[in-house]
């Protein structure tokens, strides 16, 4: 990863952010800087849902890079890297304001749960009582429902020393929320350190019985949305992935990638054989890793940028996404149109559809037990 000086991170700060110390407030874009570059939190008023006040975190570290994350729906709004050339830049999706987020977002950035990913016909059997959630998706439920993780908002910590920034989101999810059993009590800790790495760790703890897949929905475009992701290219740590539907819903069979448009086992680039592919890459990859251990699941490359990200996880699945279902009708940040593949998505996740399928991995969290899983997502340039 390329350095930026001093006084381009200070310029960059003043610039876009105003500046503040440390795990402080910021002060109406005040002036005021601190003359060692160490890791920092800004804070400011985003919005409000109903009652709710909502606001947009800005962690910054030594090197400039810079994650910003509301609130509400614990989004990732922002990730700002430097390309080859050094220049700062912004490679997820997103909106500039709350308002836009609340109505129209594809869970740009978003946690989604309870249950990520689809769940057949919304239905599931759990000790033997039958479940039925919200349709939200043809004839299954999506993402947690009609008002999911990704649609609520949670309550904020800061954390910040001399080698990384923390924000730490928590949300209850009572017994009965859309249709799910159990009181859940929902953690999750955004990590920005000095080494340009940002790490996600997704806690819970259940008073009954429930199934769990806690996800993030960042969308990618190292490209900063100037161009499609067809030109990126993949390395994805998977030899299977599980074969889905017409609907996406997994039909149970772990099929191999070997000779197919699905391989990235080897370095391939997005567009290169995607249009063998119905509808575009929207499927689950099983990782070639033992459960529960952090390995890297993907490389993902824009030669055009000269960036890197690298996606560590403990989870057992990573479903690649091409944003198949971006039409051109959402304008994002600066205006921007997002076309159809603007944008990407590495979802670190259990399989879809697990509670149904007793063959995946384990999904169902239990009382007296804790779920934790950790994705790790490091930010590099070079060829």
């Amino acid at each position: 990863m390329q350095r930026i000086p001093g006084f381009i991170f200070l310029a960059l700060l003043f610039f876009s952010l105003g500046s503040c110390h440390p795990g402080k407030e910021a002060n109406n874009g005040s002036a005021e800087a601190d003359s060692v570059l160490t890791p920092a939190i800004m804070k400011e008023h985003f919005g409000k849902i109903g009652e709710k006040e909502v606001f947009l975190y800005t962690l910054v570290n030594k090197n400039g890079i810079t994650v910003k994350i509301t609130n509400y729906g614990a989004i990732v709004t922002t990730i700002l890297v430097p390309d080859k050339n050094g220049k700062m830049g912004d490679i997820v999706l997103g909106y500039d304001s709350l308002k836009d987020y609340i109505p129209n977002s594809p869970y740009f950035g978003a946690m989604v749960g309870r249950f990520a990913n689809r769940i057949a016909k919304g239905k599931f059997t759990l000790e033997g009582k039958e479940y039925t959630l919200a349709v939200n998706n043809g004839r299954n439920s999506l993402h947690g429902g009609l008002k999911g993780f990704d649609k609520v908002v949670w309550d904020v910590a800061e954390k910040s020393d001399t080698a990384s920034v923390s924000l730490v989101l928590t949300y209850l999810s009572r017994d009965g929320e859309e249709g799910y059993p159990g009181n859940l009590k929902v953690q999750t800790t955004y990590t920005l350190d000095n080494h340009d790495v940002l790490t996600l760790l997704a806690e819970a703890e259940t008073d009954k019985a429930t199934p769990l897949n806690i996800v993030n929905h960042t969308y990618f475009n190292l490209s900063e949305a100037d161009t499609s992701i067809l030109g990126h290219q993949l390395t994805l740590f998977a030899d299977r992935f599980t074969q889905v539907n017409d609907e996406l819903i997994p039909t149970g069979k772990l099929q191999a990638v070997k000779g197919t448009a699905m391989d990235f086992t080897s370095p391939h680039t997005i567009g290169e054989r995607i249009a063998a592919v119905t509808g575009g890459y929207d499927h689950n990859y099983v990782l070639n890793k033992s459960a529960g251990t952090l390995a890297v699941a993907a490389l993902l490359y824009d030669p055009r940028s000269g960036r890197h990200v690298e996606v560590s996880t403990t989870q057992p699945g990573i479903q690649f996404y091409t944003g198949n279902f971006l039409d051109g009708t959402i304008h994002g940040k600066g205006n921007k149109v997002y076309q159809k593949h603007w944008g990407l998505c590495l979802e670190t996740q259990h399989f879809p559809d697990s509670p149904n399928q007793p063959a995946f991995p384990n999904a169902i969290l239990h009382p007296g037990e804790k779920f934790a899983e950790k994705t790790v997502y490091r930010f590099f340039t070079g060829k």
